[in-house]
């Protein structure tokens, strides 16, 4: 099971007000629901490849409506041979939806009640069924974390986005060829948004996980700091050793000046030190690590002239 169908399993099993049941209901309704007409009678159908999430919407309509409906199961017979559920309802399916906000007068309303903008405890359950009903997340193993819900219609799409945002979670929409997206690519706002919509147990999931992939990408990075550090080290104290001998074999050490030459014998006695350890242990010392990188400068010069 993927990490998002574990977001989405925490939230059918949440149990909620009556009121914001109704906003989650209208979200999941506006984005998986069919409205036709048969034998002169309207007919709802709500679908969904998550048996979970058909059981949900199954019991939100009967506890919250009171109403009967069906729970059909079906075949897909392209691409993924998956079974498809369809919640359908016959009774009172006018009344359902006007009630939800989703149609009136005749007219399908594809924007989001602005009862439910305006309440935050709405906009959370709101943002749960539209989560539940075309709604993605990455694994937080992924070096790529992303959120987007997915919705048919662009106002609808800006709505999502905007009430996101009501609690502060940079959240940003796209246009793609069959819909639009409202998505959020930070790691923390993912975490905020699963808490937003109830799913605390996937929250601190994420966030276990995360944490321990972000420290073990820091203590890389460390690890190759430290070996860039080594390198240049072990470069740097290549090339004065090298230095040190040219001048050996053609002037000889001790016609340097004192201080030149301590540091010199030292240096070909202690080829993997660094300049801080040099600075600390050098006859006549201590020297800051300064003043050691400006006689090995000295000695570079001196070579270079012979």
């Amino acid at each position: 099971m993927t990490f998002a169908a574990d977001v989405k399993k925490e939230c059918t099993l949440l149990e909620v007000h009556h009121e914001h049941a109704k906003a989650e209901l209208a979200a999941l309704i506006k984005m998986n629901g069919a409205l036709s007409i048969y034998q002169r009678q309207f007919v709802l159908n709500i679908q969904s490849e998550n048996a979970a999430i058909a059981r949900r919407i199954y019991l939100l309509l009967k506890n919250h409506f009171q109403t009967e409906a069906e729970l059909l199961v079906r075949r897909k017979m392209k691409l993924k041979k998956n079974n498809v559920y369809i919640v359908r309802c016959r009774h009172h399916v006018i009344d359902i939806l006007d009630e939800l906000q989703i149609y009136k007068d005749g007219q399908i309303i594809t924007e989001v009640d602005p009862i439910i903008m305006a309440d935050q405890q709405k906009a959370r359950s709101y943002l749960r069924g539209a989560f539940l009903a075309g709604g993605s997340v990455n694994n937080p193993e992924s070096s790529n974390y992303h959120l987007e819900i997915y919705s048919n219609y662009e106002g609808h799409n800006q709505n999502i986005c905007q009430m996101m945002n009501l609690f502060d979670l940079n959240a940003r929409t796209v246009v793609r060829r069959n819909g639009y997206i409202s998505y959020i690519k930070e790691a923390e706002k993912i975490a905020d948004f699963l808490s937003v919509i109830g799913a605390s147990s996937a929250m601190f999931e994420f966030e276990d996980i995360r944490i321990v992939r972000d420290m073990r990408n820091s203590v890389n990075r460390l690890m190759n700091m430290e070996n860039a550090n080594i390198n240049k080290t072990v470069d740097a104290a290549q090339k004065q050793v090298e230095a040190i001998r040219l001048i050996e074999e053609t002037i000889g050490l001790s016609s340097l000046p004192e201080k030149l030459e301590e540091i010199a014998r030292f240096r070909l006695a202690n080829p993997e030190m660094s300049l801080k350890e040099i600075g600390e242990q050098v006859p006549g010392g201590p020297i800051s690590k300064s003043g050691v990188n400006h006689r090995f400068r000295k000695l570079t010069k001196i070579a270079a002239n012979l």
